[in-house]
């Protein structure tokens, strides 16, 4: 990707709440922010993130089909000249044709502190495991799921007192503060 002189038009996709998207637009309205975020894909047409986008006045795009949700990102994302996705609680994996075709970088927020416990239910896991920490992992997307170059991490010590619940919240508190953090050492070591 070539160095930009503005800021690099930004596709989010989500599958929930929205709470890392909340945090990656509030980021992205920062004057020295190198993101706009210009597009939020959904593949939930029902995920709460999307009221959030639509009032912040960002263009939308909710999609439940499957068959036909890259094809259709991939036209939307060309279309709005869309040059790094960041995908923030997007529960559904990529395909390596996806990667391929949209051929620009794509980060992820992994709740966990890679190369550990990739997929799902890693805070249960780390308790489980009886972990001294967990956290959260900014990484490049690739076909190998959870397996690309780690970006920025941050830990949280897991306490004796900590349950899922308490420890979810703990690093989720983290992937807000290293997101933007994350980007930006992304798109500045280029």
């Amino acid at each position: 990707m070539e160095k930009y002189p503005g800021k690099i038009n930004t596709a989010v996709f989500i599958s929930g709440r929205g709470s890392n998207l909340k945090s990656l637009i509030k980021y992205s309205k920062k004057k020295n922010s190198l993101i706009k975020i210009i597009l939020v894909i959904s593949n939930n047409p029902d995920a709460e993130g999307l009221k959030y986008a639509s009032r912040s006045k960002i263009k939308i795009y909710r999609n439940k089909n499957k068959s036909n949700f890259e094809n259709e990102s991939l036209k939307l994302l060309k279309k709005y000249n869309i040059d790094l996705i960041c995908l923030a609680g997007f529960m559904k994996i990529l395909s390596g044709n996806f990667i391929k075709k949209f051929s620009k970088p794509i980060l992820n927020i992994h709740p966990s502190l890679l190369p550990k416990y990739k997929g799902l239910n890693t805070n249960e896991r780390a308790i489980k495991n009886k972990d001294r920490f967990a956290g959260a992992s900014i990484h490049k997307v690739t076909e190998k799921l959870d397996s690309g170059k780690v970006i920025l991490q941050k830990k949280v010590k897991i306490l004796k007192s900590d349950n899922v619940r308490s420890l979810e919240k703990k690093v989720l508190k983290i992937e807000h503060e290293i997101y933007p953090k994350g980007i930006d050492k992304f798109l500045t070591n280029l």
